[in-house]
């Protein structure tokens, strides 16, 4: 049989990239809950003592910026100068423009529109070039890779016990890394495991090593997996006390992929938080997750991958790929062109269909945007396998 290891990583919500993440889309939120025609483009950066938001926001309403992003900081527990960054002292400093008027207009009125081609006048085109990715497997019940989804989980329980007191020397910072053994394609044990905590200064090493193999570690990873050979590799480095901004710069959008699939699909590279979802790098590949899981969940492969690009200010596609690495019950150019009659994957049709014009943003932010069935997001629901099936009858 043939054997192969691979690894994903995540990381937890006081992670310096994933705080400017969460801020970006806690600006989101609060704009798009006043203003659901918005256009933001928010980008944060965070160091030592200070956080730094600029991008193009185009509103009708008005948010405090600055109390936004201290609430978030806040709530993820950096609110302590020993933790090396504290939401009540630290500097927050904004640039703000409005979105360029060039974009706005082949994002508020498609070519197809301008050409007469179609007369849908709320028919919005492409903010931009590029290709997105979608991806689904049947690896766990949420359809996701088996290594990026038990690293999230790795990474929530990291959290959970820390907020809970359960272990309260732990502070927010952390990562963590699951390595998965396949026999010919099929994951069958877990290789091993890594987990980096940022923690007190008094902490006892020894203590913390068995509390997270304890508390974070077995509680999270089903017994079937872990064998005698299963390595569990914590804090390796000996100590990890100084973190968060204090120990690293943060910037929004370089997590893509904790966001997405851990590395186990390819990614067209545009980052998700801080964007409305007229942002086709973000609504197009939740789009793209959503007829992949929903190829899966009707039975059609075992794996499927599926790209989507478009052209800026041009509501339909250039094109549609589907990939199912040779597990589809029908080709692959057979179950695009099903993509193409059952799905409709104009910007415009997107937003509506999934919902995409509300406050839901911050909330995947940490913990990944894909197979997050725990937020009711509609990208996960499998709502199109009897259309798929009945198709293909």
């Amino acid at each position: 049989m043939k054997k192969y290891l691979f690894t994903s990583e995540s990381v937890t919500e006081g992670h310096p990239d994933k705080i400017c993440d969460q801020i970006s889309d806690a600006v989101l939120d609060a704009i798009i809950a006043k203003d659901k025609n918005c256009r933001v483009a928010c980008e944060t950066t965070t160091t030592t003592g200070i956080i730094t938001l600029m991008g193009e926001i185009s509103s009708s309403c008005y948010v405090d910026i600055p109390m936004i992003a201290r609430k978030v900081v806040k709530d993820i527990g950096y609110t302590n100068a020993d933790y090396g960054f504290d939401a009540n002292t630290c500097a927050v400093v904004t640039s703000i423009d409005e979105q360029s008027q060039d974009i706005a207009m082949g994002v508020n009125k498609s070519m197809e529109v301008k050409t007469g081609s179609n007369i849908e006048e709320d028919l919005n085109g492409a903010g931009d070039q590029g290709m997105m990715f979608g991806y689904a497997c049947d690896e766990t019940p949420e359809l996701m890779p088996l290594a990026i989804y038990l690293a999230h989980k790795l990474a929530m329980q990291l959290t959970n016990v820390r907020k809970s007191g359960k272990l309260d020397y732990l502070r927010p910072d952390g990562k963590t890394q699951v390595t998965i053994e396949y026999e010919d394609g099929n994951p069958v044990r877990v290789d091993t495991v890594v987990v980096s905590t940022q923690h007190s200064a008094d902490v006892d090493m020894t203590q913390l090593h068995n509390d997270i193999i304890q508390t974070v570690i077995l509680p999270i990873i089903p017994k079937n997996l872990i064998d005698s050979k299963t390595k569990m590799h914590i804090n390796t480095t000996g100590r990890f006390v100084i973190g968060g901004p204090q120990g690293d710069s943060g910037l929004t959008g370089r997590k893509i992929i904790v966001d997405t699939y851990g590395g186990y699909s390819r990614h067209g590279g545009g980052a998700f938080s801080g964007k409305d979802p007229t942002k086709l790098d973000r609504s197009a590949a939740y789009m793209a997750r959503y007829v992949a899981k929903n190829i899966v969940a009707a039975g059609l492969a075992k794996k499927c991958e599926l790209q989507v690009s478009y052209a800026i200010g041009v509501a339909r596609p250039v094109s549609i790929m589907v990939d199912t690495f040779g597990t589809g019950k029908y080709s692959d150019n057979e179950i695009a062109e099903a993509v193409n009659i059952i799905f409709d994957l104009r910007p415009s049709a997107i937003i509506n269909h999934l919902d995409l014009k509300k406050p839901i943003y911050q909330k995947l932010a940490a913990y990944g945007h894909m197979g997050r069935e725990d937020l009711d997001v509609k990208w996960e629901k499998t709502d199109k396998v009897n259309e798929l099936k009945q198709y293909f009858n």
